[in-house]
This record gives C-alpha cells, sequence and structure tokens, in this order.
C-alpha cells in the first residue's frame, strides 16, 4: 500500500506560487473574495458562505465533514478549471 504524504507542498516545489496564482484566479471566477498575497485565507472564505466555524489554528471541533466540504469547494473548482484548459487544448490539436 502507498504512503500517504504528510505533508501539504506540492510533489514539485517549484510549483506553488503557480498553484497558488490558479487558486486565486479559479476562485474570483467563483465568486469568493481572495487577496493574491494570501492565497491561503479563501478557505476562510469558503466556511464562511458554507456557515463552518473554521478558524485560524486549532480547528479541533471541526468534523471530517465540514473540512471535506471547504477543501472540496476549493479543489473541485480547481479541478473542473484544469479539465476546461485541456479540452481547449485539445481542440486547438
Amino acid at each position: 500500500m502507498a504512503r500517504r504524504r504528510s505533508r501539504r507542498t506540492p510533489i514539485v516545489p517549484e510549483a506553488g506560487k503557480s498553484l497558488d496564482a490558479f487558486k486565486v484566479a479559479v476562485m474570483k471566477q467563483e465568486g469568493y473574495a481572495v487577496s493574491p498575497e494570501q492565497p491561503d485565507h479563501v478557505k476562510f472564505e469558503v466556511a464562511r458562505t458554507l456557515g463552518i466555524p473554521l478558524t485560524s489554528g486549532d480547528n479541533g471541533q471541526l468534523t471530517t465533514e465540514d473540512a471535506g466540504k471547504i477543501g472540496g469547494q476549493i479543489g473541485g473548482a480547481m479541478v473542473r478549471e484544469m479539465i476546461k484548459m485541456a479540452r481547449e487544448q485539445l481542440k486547438k490539436q
């Protein structure tokens, strides 16, 4: 069985800034207030819109389901945009 990565860093560390910029662009398209200087703060905006009490620091009271709702909104939007971009590239070929 494959071991899970314990750190939340990209497999290619140099891609981190590009991924953050992509997250900001996608979440702005989704209508969220996102600062390019603080791309990770979008999770607080998403949590607020979902009515989930996410705070900076310890969130031990947060259920796995609620954490998944927050991450799902962000990751899902990013994946949808990547699929759209890939389709557009394939059409051009």
